[in-house]
């Protein structure tokens, strides 16, 4: 039996076993996935197994080769993204706000796309798959703030303001059945070029400057504490196995089996709002 799979002695709950695992470290860092934002609405992609719930996202190569895939994928993020905007961090994000503030945790690494982690008072993060509010030009790499895109497809397609879709992961929508032919989508302001939301689709590759940076604040940590993430995803993953690699201490709170629970020195299984808030709590946060 691993130390990640022993039985709690009785009468300890999950934060007061997280709140010991803190004790004594100075630098621990923080990955978070999307088990941190499905508390305030924001649907994840995968179930308690680390299975597909759902179709996986859009590839960035239909993205780039395929106009009936932008506008889809446009259409439905018109529809996704009045909600994923209006989403507000939860528990687990303040929780994560105040170890920073208090001095408990140097760094958070994020697979999330929502900033909600920033808006809880997170100082100190890496968006390790980008921003969903900007949108960047494929040509000449200008910005804009994706609030201002929102008002450009709106204004080009005012009949689509009609139509109402349930929530999916990141900003889409769930929207079938439905002929995109019509739907405009504008170019760069700049220079005419291909717009998509600044994040890491399906099939690209994280910007190496930002993933040096994530593996440079885990290596240099004494200790990794995982929440709300399967690490199904390489991105994560790899981070993980760096840190056991080093021999640092890894905790993790998610909901369901993740792929490194060999790796794990801690494994608390539950939602990560009530666990990270208590455990903040028994560290006097």
């Amino acid at each position: 039996m691993t130390v990640a799979q022993a039985a709690a002695p009785a009468g300890e709950t999950d934060a007061d076993r997280l709140a010991a695992w803190f004790e004594g470290r100075a630098r621990v860092v923080a990955l978070t996935g999307a088990g941190c934002s499905t508390e305030s609405g924001i649907p994840d992609y995968r179930d308690e197994q680390g299975a597909w719930k759902r179709k996986p996202p859009v590839q960035l190569r239909d993205f780039v080769t395929s106009e009936p895939a932008r506008r889809r994928y446009w259409a439905r993020a018109l529809l996704g993204w009045r909600r994923f905007a209006g989403a507000g961090p939860n528990g687990a994000h303040r929780a994560l706000a105040a170890l920073e503030a208090g001095g408990r945790l140097v760094h958070l690494i994020t697979q999330n796309v929502d900033g909600l982690h920033q808006r809880a008072g997170n100082r100190h993060v890496t968006d390790l798959h980008g921003r969903l509010d900007e949108v960047e030009c494929l040509c000449c790499g200008a910005r804009l703030p994706r609030a201002a895109f929102q008002s450009e497809l709106e204004d080009r397609n005012p009949q689509w303001q009609r139509w109402s879709a349930g929530m999916a992961p990141d900003g889409d929508a769930d929207l079938e059945g439905v002929d995109f032919s019509a739907f405009r989508i504008p170019d760069c302001a700049v220079c005419g070029g291909l717009l998509k939301p600044a994040v890491v689709f399906f099939g690209e590759a994280i910007p190496a400057e930002r993933s040096r940076q994530a593996l440079a604040m885990v290596e240099t940590a004494d200790a990794l504490l995982v929440a709300g993430s399967s690490l199904m995803v390489w991105s994560g993953f790899r981070l993980v196995r760096a840190a056991a690699e080093k021999g640092l201490p890894v905790a993790a709170v998610n909901r369901g089996r993740t792929r490194a629970d060999h790796l794990l020195q801690l494994k608390i299984e539950g939602a990560c709002a009530d666990t990270l808030s208590q455990t903040a709590s028994r560290l006097g946060l």
